[in-house]
């Protein structure tokens, strides 16, 4: 059994929200890989962590209780060296019982049919590269709303008194085919909807305004732009509500990959 060693209330574990953006920033040494490095140095080092992909986007919310946690390398078309990448971190299937226990047993379920995803690893492989920390991933439910998913992200905010680090993992504007198409054409500029919805997520946040966070997606034209699919958006929710209005928020990462992807990084506390 780890020992998970509980902060004063007032030194609570942070929660992040990191950009992951494309798998070949787990191999790239670039601005995107050196920002997940100095997350490091950003937060205490934790007994374990929860981690929430916009990857495993599934019916149903599932936690890992794998003992030693698969690499899943879910993408195609890169590369070797990339598919050549283990993350051996091991499993802490006592915390996903807990979890499960924290969210109901009739709305979360122990499941051995996943490992880490590519949102998860590509980040931990830098900014813990001695896999040495135990990891859980627990899955985003497509059949829950918006206002549901921040529900569970309150629910987890416990597990920040009991040194375990919430890590949710997606890109605040994340459209793929925005993106692919300037690529083909050689134009990667970002266009002015992803910097105004970027820039209108980035103020919610320092605001603590939640309502605003709430209605951002899919009830505006920029949020629909930014988010052809939830996915990418929803691992934020998750973050905003197991952070608090008293937490600091921090961006030790901004910018824009591929035109249409925002690698923004977010500490809360």
């Amino acid at each position: 059994m780890i020992e998970e060693q509980r902060h004063p209330s007032s030194d609570r574990m942070p929660v992040l929200f990191v950009g992951h953006g494309s798998p070949m920033n787990a191999i790239a040494d670039n601005q995107w890989s050196r920002g997940y490095t100095r997350l490091r140095d950003l937060v205490p080092r934790p007994a374990a962590i929860l981690a929430i992909s916009a990857h495993w986007y599934v019916k149903g919310s599932h936690l890992t209780v794998n003992t030693q946690p698969p690499t899943i390398h879910d993408f195609g078309g890169f590369p070797s060296a990339l598919y050549d990448i283990e993350y051996p971190a091991p499993g802490y299937p006592e915390l996903a019982g807990s979890v499960c226990e924290i969210l109901g047993k009739n709305r979360a379920k122990l499941s051995e049919d996943w490992g880490l995803d590519h949102g998860i690893w590509s980040v931990l492989h830098w900014m813990y590269p001695e896999a040495d920390i135990p990891v859980v991933q627990l899955s985003i439910d497509r059949q829950l709303d918006v206002r549901q998913h921040y529900a569970i992200g309150k629910l987890l905010s416990i597990l920040r008194d009991r040194n375990i680090l919430i890590l949710t993992s997606g890109n605040i504007v994340h459209n793929l085919h925005d993106a692919f198409g300037r690529m083909q054409t050689g134009t990667a500029i970002t266009p002015d909807w992803a910097y105004r919805f970027d820039e209108t997520v980035k103020q919610a946040l320092l605001a603590h305004d939640i309502e605003t966070l709430m209605s951002l997606y899919p009830d505006t034209a920029d949020g629909q732009r930014a988010h052809p699919t939830p996915d990418h958006w929803l691992p934020l929710i998750y973050a905003a509500g197991a952070a608090n209005e008293n937490d600091r928020v921090r961006f030790p990462t901004e910018g824009f990959d591929l035109g249409s992807l925002s690698m923004r990084n977010v500490v809360f506390g």
